[in-house]
Formats: C-alpha cells, sequence, structure tokens
C-alpha cells in the first residue's frame, strides 16, 4: 500500500533552515508528481510546492518562491524540500503527498521560533 514517512522537521530560529525529506513505497514513484503541503494551527492545509516526476517542472506557493526548494530522488524514492530564510509564518505541519492519490503520511512538524 501507499506509504510516505516525513522526516527531518523540528525547531528552528527565525532566519534558519532546515531540510525535509519523505520516503515513498508502494505506488511506481519514478511516474508520479510529488507535492509538499503544509497546515498550520487553525488553517487549512496549503500546497507548498511540487515536482514532476523527471523533475522538470517544480512549482512554488507565492509564500515560499525564493526560500524553500524541492528536490526528488527515483533511485531513493525519496523528495525533499529543503528551506531557506525560515519565517515564523512557516510554523506547520509539513506532509509529503502524491498529486493523483489522496494518502496522506504522517506528518512532521516544523517551528520556527522569532
Amino acid at each position: 500500500q501507499v506509504q510516505l514517512v516525513e522526516s527531518g522537521g523540528g525547531l528552528v530560529q527565525a532566519g534558519g533552515s532546515l531540510s525535509l525529506s519523505c520516503a515513498a513505497s508502494g505506488f511506481a514513484f519514478s511516474s508520479v508528481t510529488m507535492t509538499w503541503y503544509r497546515q498550520a494551527p487553525g488553517k487549512e492545509r496549503e500546497l507548498v510546492a511540487s515536482i514532476s516526476s523527471l523533475s522538470r517542472t517544480r512549482n512554488y506557493a507565492d509564500s515560499v518562491k525564493g526560500r524553500f526548494t524541492i528536490s526528488r530522488d527515483n533511485t531513493k524514492n525519496t523528495v525533499s524540500l529543503q528551506m531557506d530564510s525560515l519565517k515564523p509564518d512557516d510554523t506547520a505541519v509539513y506532509y509529503c503527498k502524491v498529486r493523483d492519490l489522496p494518502n496522506w503520511g504522517q506528518g512532521t512538524q516544523v517551528t520556527v521560533s522569532s
């Protein structure tokens, strides 16, 4: 079955960096577009970034453009999110997701202190 396991979250000061990783299994990873979402307390889950199957197309939410970088390794079935210049508004639980499948992982908490 589809499994998505996020890791790499933590507590960081504003201006700092974190790198999130998602290990995927149970589907043809190299054939699908992968995404990162986040959900802050009291807010709806929002799309942060996406990357096409062969990494040719990457899209970002305006709020993270220029600060976050999505990447993937199809040999390891992983997708990553490098987050730089973090802001307190980036505090959220971060999830990876296959764009066209309904499954979610457990998420990883990112907390940015001011």
